[in-house]
């Protein structure tokens, strides 16, 4: 069954046209990988699918699990399950971690009409998954995001991402900045994420990272349409050949 459809989608930043006509369909189950050139509208398609501000669809449609979530304001969206991991995670001074994830997983609970977890199950929880993520628990005491390294940062991204267990999984450039071993950690974090009825969207410019999340599909955008999809020997060929030979 298709998690989430992305029919002929058209959008705006700022006034500039970036999407002209997406297409894409990714099936409970799946990873897919977006690959493409600075400037093809990777970060705009994440973005509009998981409904930041200031981007603004002019044609097309995005459905999860059959409903168009065009309307839906951005919480509406997490509430459906929808995830994103940020390009560049923003900070949030004074306010913690573990604050910051309670919050959020009882907001879901809510809204999905489940009964909150008690806090000593919840902390149990997320100390577990701090542990998978070589995190410290004296982490979870500070800040969002406030002061961390790059590493940090994305390793809390994937915290956030296993702490709220969403059906699909908008990651951004989780690599960038990574070192070999913090790749290998926010690797297996989103591994033990996949089961078969939640999917993965991964933005990424590099190869290394399909190492370590194997892709049931990968495409290239550029110029705000996916030119090519492949399996995962894609992105080895565009390793080894670059974008132009789709481009020219």
């Amino acid at each position: 069954m298709s998690l989430l459809e992305i029919s002929n989608l058209h959008a705006d930043v700022a006034g500039t046209n970036i999407l002209k006509g997406v297409e894409l369909t990714i099936n409970a189950g799946e990873v897919h990988a977006i690959m493409g050139p600075n400037g093809s509208g990777k970060s705009t398609l994440s973005n509009v699918v998981a409904g930041r501000p200031g981007y603004t669809v002019t044609k097309g449609d995005v459905r999860l699990n059959g409903q168009s979530i065009l309307d839906m304001e951005v919480e509406e969206r997490a509430q459906a399950g929808v995830f994103l991991a940020f390009q560049y995670p923003v900070e949030i001074p004074g306010v913690s971690n573990m604050e910051f994830l309670k919050a959020s997983v009882d907001s879901l609970a809510a809204a999905r009409g489940d009964e909150p977890l008690s806090a000593a199950a919840f902390m149990k929880r997320i100390r577990e998954i701090a542990g998978e993520l070589s995190l410290d628990t004296d982490f979870l005491k500070r800040g969002v995001n406030e002061g961390f390294s790059g590493g940090e940062k994305k390793r809390n991204e994937i915290l956030q991402l296993l702490a709220l267990e969403p059906s699909l999984a908008l990651l951004d450039e989780t690599d960038s900045g990574l070192d070999i071993d913090a790749l290998q950690v926010v690797s297996r974090g989103v591994n033990s994420f996949l089961r078969e009825d939640r999917a993965v969207l991964m933005i990424t410019h590099y190869q290394r990272l399909l190492d370590y999340i194997k892709p049931d599909f990968v495409h290239v955008l550029s110029g705000g349409q996916i030119i090519r999809s492949g399996d995962a020997s894609l992105a080895l060929e565009l390793e080894a050949k670059g974008y132009g030979w789709l481009t020219q």
